[in-house]
């Protein structure tokens, strides 16, 4: 364990942010399961509005700086090819 006031204090915030980073990844993954979801049913409209929705929770992660940009537009590309495939 640390003794140094400032190494404490580094693992206080380090423990704040990976939680703050999981929840956002957490909404991402669901996001993309839910259009995943709606592509398989063959359902257009509702993969539609969840692409929507996604495109929103992972551009958000990417501006937080959770993801990388390029990352965050490798996602919405697969999903948005996905849905137009539809």
């Amino acid at each position: 364990m640390a003794n140094i006031k400032s190494a404490k204090k580094r693992i206080l915030v380090n423990k704040t942010k990976a939680d703050r980073n999981k929840s956002i990844r957490s909404a991402v993954k669901t996001s993309i399961k839910k259009v995943e979801a709606a592509v398989t049913a063959k359902d257009k409209e509702a993969a539609a509005a969840a692409l929507l929705n996604a495109i929103s929770t992972i551009d958000k992660a990417a501006s937080k700086g959770v993801y990388h940009k390029n990352n965050a537009a490798r996602k919405v590309s697969r999903l948005s090819k996905a849905v137009n495939a539809l």
